[in-house]
This record gives C-alpha cells, sequence and structure tokens, in this order.
C-alpha cells in the first residue's frame, strides 16, 4: 500500500487519462459510427460500398495494430499528432466499424413497412431516419452500444503500447520501480471494472426510460404476472 499512496497523484493523472481516452473515443465513434451506418443503408450504391470497405478494414484490424501503424506511420507522411491523440484516433476509427454494424442491426429491426408510411407521406431518406426508423431502433441499439463502450474501456489498456501514460502505463512504471505486479494491477483492473459497470448501470437506466411505458408500466406487468401465478398455485 505504501507505493499506492507515494504515487496517489500519478495513479489519479492514469485514471484520468484513461477517462479522457474512453470517453474522447467512444464518442467521436459514435458520431462515425452513425454516419457510417447511414451510408451502409443509403439508396447510393457506392456510399454503401465505402462504408462496407471501411468496416471490413477497421473491424478486422487488432487495435493493438492499428494503434502503432497511427502512431509510427503517420509521420512517415508527413503527419505528427501527440500520443494521446494517436490513442484517441485509434479507438474512434475500430469502435466506430462496431457501431456502425450496431446501428444498421438496429435500423433492420424496424418494419420496413414503416419506413413505407413515412415516404408515402412525403419524406425522403433522411427525414425517414430522423424522424420514423431511428426513434424506434434506438432501443435496440442501447445494449450493443453498452457492449462497444465496455470494448473501448478495455481497449484503452493498449494505448499504453505507445507510451500514453494512462492507468495500464502507470501500473506498469510503478511496478517495475516497486515489484507489486499483483497490487498495481489490481489497481487497474479495479479502474477498467469500475468504469465498464458504470457503462453497464448507465445503459440499462436508459434503456428503461425509453422503453414503452416505461419502469411504471414493466411494474404493471410484474404485478399482473405475479397474480396470474398465484392463481395457477
Amino acid at each position: 500500500m505504501e507505493a499506492i499512496a507515494e504515487n496517489t497523484p500519478l495513479l489519479l493523472q492514469g485514471i484520468a487519462y484513461t477517462v479522457a481516452l474512453t470517453l474522447l473515443g467512444y464518442v467521436l465513434a459514435l458520431v462515425v459510427g452513425t454516419a457510417l451506418a447511414v451510408c451502409r443503408v443509403s439508396p447510393i450504391p457506392p456510399l454503401r460500398w465505402a462504408a462496407t470497405v471501411y468496416v471490413e478494414i477497421f473491424r478486422n484490424i487488432p487495435l493493438l495494430s492499428l494503434l502503432i501503424l497511427i502512431s509510427f506511420g503517420l509521420p512517415d507522411v508527413g503527419l505528427r499528432l501527440p500520443y494521446f491523440w494517436c490513442g484517441v484516433l485509434g479507438l474512434t476509427l475500430s469502435s466506430a466499424a462496431f457501431v456502425c454494424e450496431n446501428v444498421r442491426s438496429g435500423i433492420n429491426t424496424v418494419p420496413v413497412g414503416h419506413a413505407e408510411a413515412a415516404r408515402s407521406i412525403g419524406l425522403g431518406f433522411f427525414g425517414t431516419l430522423r424522424y420514423v426508423v431511428l426513434p424506434q431502433a434506438f432501443r435496440t441499439m442501447i445494449q450493443p452500444l453498452v457492449n462497444v463502450f465496455i470494448g473501448t474501456v478495455i481497449g484503452s489498456a493498449l494505448c499504453s503500447a505507445i507510451a500514453v501514460s494512462e492507468i495500464t502505463w502507470v501500473t506498469q512504471t510503478l511496478n517495475i520501480q516497486y515489484a507489486q505486479a499483483v497490487l498495481m494491477f489490481l489497481v487497474a483492473g479495479a479502474v477498467y471494472l469500475g468504469m465498464s459497470l458504470g457503462g453497464a448501470a448507465l445503459g440499462g437506466a436508459l434503456e428503461r426510460a425509453v422503453s414503452p411505458g416505461g419502469d411504471s408500466e414493466r411494474g404493471r406487468d410484474r404485478k399482473a404476472l405475479d397474480v396470474t401465478a398465484g392463481a395457477q398455485a
């Protein structure tokens, strides 16, 4: 515990970097992934092809390889970014591919007749998505997007490989100094566990908030089910 007490500011800085990497990477991935999903379902073939190529490339490249390519490949073409932003870019590019597929899957759960009805009253492609399809599909997307968030949290640990001073990098450094690997990586594991559980809890609350009828309706449903079960007994 002495190692933790002596390096609390450094550990807090590592946690702050991990939170910043995760939030920036995830929010940007939501924006890019949603735009890609719109391209994937658009009636314009070149947009569909371009989005498909993006997804197939970045979904199948390991995040560690992508981070190294960005960090050490971009300077070769004259583009230099701080390692922190290389980490954000890598997390964004990788997570956006998964966000795209989750959003596209959510869109496909909406009955085709709803989109046809929207078009019959004069809504265009974007109007149909904005006012009819995406609001209905949103609830089915929440849990898959929570999974992407958790993947982004865990993936942020790989940014330690490009010297971003997030929590894994900090614990590795302190382990070299104090030779207390179990204690140090318990600290890092607790940080990732707390962030993942927090994201899952937030996603669950959001899902309950947008579900038809909300909590009160489900409460009535459960009560009715209990009454039925009692009658059967």
